[in-house]
């Protein structure tokens, strides 16, 4: 079990022996070679990762922060808006029952082409004063996170909860595509349609939550924003941080490898874990260091040793060293991943969730 730090490298990451990451084989995949079938090590051929990281310095991190934002916004910069409507102290049957709720607020964001993000916000009675933004995955939406929920608030920790695009209680349009005629849009492979030069689909992941925290940075006193997220929404917890430095720290649970380790079975994923223009700006490794950059910034990955869906396994290990070499090298911030061998679900186990608590505490 990889040992869970909170960014003491002093002394143990001085040197960083590529040659003994054992996992590592540049191998040629065969069908027919039972072993490779069964060992998911077999499958990769990168053995030079220190070269796909292009982060240096600090101002290679804010031009590369910069050029997502102007990516992903097409040069309009980072939004300066608030939620379209805003319902506080709203009922919902589904989360009656949560212990150390003071009042439950609803957000809507609407973007184009009739896409929509509805966000619950849930202060905490008891409060520390510390906000938690989850992001739920593919499956469903974030009511089906309540655990997850109880457990923030049962420790004074409010949390914003959002459903990834076209998930959830979040809308799925009919939309009019040029040249292929009217569609629904019901998963984001479907989104690829819709990229243009003036148009990326990634602001469907990450505006509801920077125009979410624009109204609570007006409206609450919170001392720290951490961003949490399991399978998708642990993906949109790497790429949010990197383009908003308001998320001092960020875990994120099954959520992404990096691109070279995609070609082996059940890690390939959706559009925008795949999207090549997006990853052009900053590969998933930069994305590593820049979430884990910066005063009092923390970025933990969690992986699920038996996973039954996405990243099971320790194919971290053929990137962990070189990141962290990287961050101790910025002299700022931490990164870390830790391996739970709890269980064999692709879920936030309770183990996880105690590490996390116990980890944003430091």
């Amino acid at each position: 079990m990889t040992v869970f730090m909170s960014g003491v490298y002093v002394g143990t990451y001085k040197v960083f022996p590529y040659n003994e990451l054992d996992t590592v084989k540049n191998t040629v995949f065969s069908e027919k070679t039972t072993s490779q079938k069964s060992n998911p090590e077999s499958l990769v051929y990168e053995n030079n990762v220190q070269a796909l990281i292009h982060i240096n310095n600090e101002s290679d991190i804010e031009k590369k922060r910069n050029n997502l934002i102007n990516y992903i916004w097409k040069g309009k910069g980072s939004p300066i808006s608030i939620p379209d409507e805003i319902l506080t102290g709203i009922s919902d049957v589904r989360f009656n029952d949560l212990t150390n709720l003071k009042r439950i607020d609803r957000f809507t964001i609407n973007m184009e082409y009739g896409v929509d993000s509805k966000a619950y916000l849930f202060l905490a009675d008891k409060s520390v004063n510390k906000l938690v933004i989850y992001n739920h995955g593919h499956d469903g939406g974030f009511y089906d996170a309540k655990n997850t929920i109880q457990f923030f608030l049962k420790n004074g920790y409010s949390v914003l909860a959002f459903s990834m695009p076209l998930k959830g209680m979040n809308s799925q349009p009919i939309v009019n595509l040029q040249d292929f005629g009217r569609v629904k849009l019901i998963n984001h492979e479907m989104f690829v349609f819709l990229e243009s030069d003036k148009f990326s689909p990634i602001k469907f992941f990450v505006e509801p939550i920077f125009v979410s925290l624009n109204y609570v940075d007006k409206n609450f006193q919170f001392d720290s924003y951490y961003m949490i997220g399991i399978s998708g929404g642990g993906w949109t917890a790497v790429l949010y941080p990197a383009i908003d430095t308001r998320v001092t720290q960020s875990y994120s649970v099954a959520g992404s490898v990096p691109i070279y380790l995609r070609s082996i079975p059940k890690n390939l994923g959706d559009y925008e874990q795949i999207s090549p223009n997006l990853y052009h700006v900053a590969n998933y490794l930069d994305m590593y260091v820049m979430d884990s950059y910066g005063d009092n910034r923390k970025f933990v990955q969690i992986f699920n040793k038996y996973d039954s869906c996405c990243f099971s396994g320790e194919l971290y290990k053929t990137y962990e060293n070189e990141v962290k070499s990287k961050v101790f090298q910025l002299h700022k911030g931490s990164f870390d991943i830790y391996l739970d061998d709890t269980h064999r679900s692709h879920k936030i186990s309770d183990h996880a969730l105690e590490l996390m608590l116990d980890s944003m505490k430091k």
